[in-house]
């Protein structure tokens, strides 16, 4: 009890694409990571993430919200022992492109921060959620193209959703909104988080003493039907103490105080927001950086060009930076951000974190807060990344051409 870890995984295909290279970081990345000394010189890729949890992400979004971790190294025989215990709990479509990497002889060992106290739960439960967060800000950048300016409008969530749906990976389209989680706005809040609990998929998961009770393990879930709602409400009833019915719309109160009460939302913002050019600014710079000819730029007109010109100018230490802080932003838009509340017994006036008040209920809870799943972004997947961009704006306005084609027609048949 107290203890989890993170294996990594490996694509089915064989290839190793998307792990990491046996010799850590590439001579590119040895440029972009150049003041990080020990960054550069890690020979292990495993550590290598590590330290970069360690000396950029911690300092960026605070000490006290960031657990690195450390390795500890395992045999082939628990890696396998583990994927053959995992992956009947994992959803088919992720079974199918990727397994545990059995290549690897270490895993991270982090604390488990869906518990209080490790190995020492006493008599008031912990309850937990996890929640990825997303990108909580609209790209306002010069360097978004004409074709892609829906970008300046619609999150990037809402439009992947569209894509995940044409792909198969989603049977719903969310309702939730980036915007609300990180509006501030203690209304808004709310309604991010009862949107995240009507369509969980794989970005809310709650916890009770550190075992699942909401949500899936190692992917997305199912839609919150009526049977998985009353379960859910049931199981809430040993730590929220509200009439029958209620327990859950308590519950997610609750996190909304704990969400605006912490301020970490505020801290993400500020990393996410070093992406200031965007993918379709971030990419010309890694062309320059990597000497290579600008695909983007080569199917442009001299017209369009002209866009990205100042990109192209820099010099290696801005088209550098432009990259780090765009890679970094990806790291904060990625990551899970996970909340634990226990519920203060009357008379406890020992106070060794923060606490909120859930005014409903009467119940004072401690809580904490850390964000987790701050893995490094490869340079080498830049390109990936502004394909992934066309694709999912290509997929989105596809999908709004043809909802306005059904509107038509049902007007026709309605006049």
């Amino acid at each position: 009890i107290g203890k989890v870890m993170r294996i990594r995984k490996a694509p089915r295909n064989g290839t190793q694409a998307v792990t990491w290279s046996p010799s850590a970081l590439t001579a590119h990345e040895h440029l972009l990571w150049k003041d990080v000394d020990e960054l550069i010189s890690s020979s292990d890729n495993e550590i290598a993430g590590l330290v970069f949890v360690r000396h950029i992400m911690k300092p960026l979004l605070g000490s006290e919200y960031v657990d690195a971790g450390m390795h500890v190294r395992v045999s082939r025989e628990f890696l396998e022992s583990v994927e053959k215990n995992v992956i009947c709990q994992r959803p088919a479509w992720r079974v199918d492109t990727a397994q545990v990497d059995m290549h690897c002889d270490s895993v991270l060992l982090m604390s488990d921060h869906s518990l209080f106290i490790p190995g020492n739960l006493g008599s008031s439960p912990c309850i937990s959620v996890e929640i990825k967060p997303k990108c909580g800000f609209l790209p306002l950048t010069r360097f978004i193209s004409e074709e892609t300016a829906i970008k300046r409008r619609i999150t990037r969530f809402e439009m992947h959703q569209a894509l995940k749906l044409h792909q198969g990976e989603t049977s719903l389209l969310s309702e939730y909104n980036p915007l609300d989680l990180f509006s501030g706005s203690k209304e808004r809040i709310r309604k991010a988080i009862k949107d995240l609990f009507t369509t969980p998929q794989n970005n809310f998961r709650v916890f009770i003493n550190g075992s699942l009770i909401f949500g899936g393990l190692g992917g997305g879930a199912e839609d919150t039907n009526f049977c998985i709602a009353k379960a859910f409400e049931d199981a809430l009833k040993s730590v929220i103490r509200a009439d029958d019915g209620l327990c859950t719309e308590n519950f997610l109160t609750l996190i909304a105080e704990g969400v605006q009460k912490s301020g970490v939302l505020d801290r993400l913002l500020e990393v996410q927001k070093l992406d200031n050019v965007d993918i379709e600014g971030a990419i010309h710079a890694y062309y320059d950086i990597t000497c290579q000819q600008c695909v983007v730029c080569r199917d442009l007109s001299e017209e369009q060009v002209k866009r990205y010109t100042s990109l192209h100018s820099a010099s290696l230490d801005e088209s550098l930076r432009i990259v780090k802080d765009y890679l970094i932003a990806a790291t904060a838009k990625d990551c899970s951000l996970i909340m634990c509340f226990r519920p203060k017994k009357e008379g406890d006036s020992v106070t060794v974190c923060n606490n909120v008040y859930l005014e409903s209920t009467k119940q004072t809870f401690d809580f904490k807060v850390y964000f987790i799943d701050l893995d490094l972004k490869r340079m080498s997947k830049m390109e990936e990344y502004y394909e992934l961009d066309k694709k999912i704006v290509s997929c989105y306005r596809e999908m709004i051409k043809m909802d306005q084609g059904r509107n038509e027609v049902t007007n026709l048949h309605v006049s």
